[in-house]
């Protein structure tokens, strides 16, 4: 079974109706039925909230945070161990922060296959299964 890791960039393609969110659509429709699970790192939930509030405000955060936590997400937390694995990810390759964390997280098994629109990572392709979204 596929874990699908997905980063800010692809929960706001979906939520603005933007390129790739018929790809997205397709995939949470199929992790509805049981071919797959979805997996947000906590520092990109967090990128999540704060990008919605930045955007529409307070209300519409609280609104697609809650529509997400209907899809059963799986939401990774940020230990200590896996904050020092995203660390070095982050210096020895030099990505933003919350990125870091999701390319850890897809570099747990052979079943997680990052789902981004982020094209930052383009320069850790080579650590983890990562599936790019359309450009705009």
């Amino acid at each position: 079974m596929i874990k699908y890791v997905f980063d800010a960039s692809a929960v706001f393609r979906y939520h603005d109706d933007e390129a790739g969110a018929d790809r997205v659509e397709a995939i949470l429709e199929g992790c509805l039925r049981g071919m797959g699970e979805i997996h947000i790192p906590a520092v990109q939930w967090g990128e999540i909230a704060a990008v919605q509030r930045r955007r529409l405000g307070a209300e519409a955060e609280k609104r697609l945070l809650a529509s997400l936590l209907e899809l059963h997400p799986h939401i990774a937390p940020a230990t200590a161990e896996r904050a020092e694995r995203a660390a070095a990810i982050r210096i020895d390759r030099r990505i933003p922060h919350a990125n870091s964390y999701a390319i850890e997280l897809a570099m747990d098994s052979p079943d997680h296959l990052l789902l981004t629109a982020d094209y930052d990572f383009k320069d850790v392709e080579d650590l983890a299964r990562i599936e790019f979204l359309p450009v705009k």
